[in-house]
């Protein structure tokens, strides 16, 4: 989908929150690169924190070795939410003015849900955990905004008692990248 998300761009300064408002297109993060996206229901949940965000993080090395860009992390939460998870987590701060969070898995808010709205990948978690709208569960492979490869859990659900974790990890999309460049 072509959407613009709200972000927050570091700046020159001492303030312990050092960044302004930032609008980013869906061009600005797919246009002429190949990068790997994966969603998830909620930063500070625990399959989000404790296994799929950490599991990409630790191979993000290798599946920028198969000829990807980027690897992003999206998730229907706020940009102040999305940094302090990132912290919370123990990634990278990229302190550079102008950066965007952090130096190996980037992490963008989806604050209002245009993005997962667009890709279909829009669920209601307010029964089972009182989440409202969220993301589903989802990885793919985007080269110059185009879906090469998407790995969606099963079944998609609304108010999905399980939160399926099997297609969407790292490992599933490491496989799937040393496999395409093998070719």
């Amino acid at each position: 989908p072509e959407v613009t998300l709200l972000t927050r761009s570091r700046v020159e300064s001492n303030d312990p929150n050092p960044f302004d408002w930032k609008l980013r297109t869906t061009d600005d993060y797919f246009k002429g690169k190949r990068v790997v996206v994966f969603a998830i229901p909620g930063a500070f949940t625990p399959t989000c924190s404790s296994t799929h965000l950490p599991g990409y993080e630790a191979a993000y090395d290798k599946i920028r070795q198969q000829g990807v860009d980027d690897v992003y992390c999206l998730s229907v939460n706020d940009a102040f939410v999305m940094r302090q998870w990132g912290l919370h987590q123990g990634l990278t701060e990229d302190k550079t003015v102008g950066g965007l969070g952090f130096t190996k898995v980037k992490l963008i808010p989806d604050g209002a849900a245009a993005f997962t709205r667009g890709m279909g990948m829009s669920t209601l978690w307010d029964v089972e955990r009182g989440f409202g709208e969220r993301s589903w569960r989802y990885s793919m492979v985007v080269n110059d905004g185009v879906i090469e490869k998407l790995f969606v859990e099963q079944p998609l659900l609304q108010n999905s008692g399980p939160d399926p974790f099997e297609v969407s990890d790292a490992d599933t999309m490491l496989a799937y990248l040393q496999q395409k460049t093998e070719l």
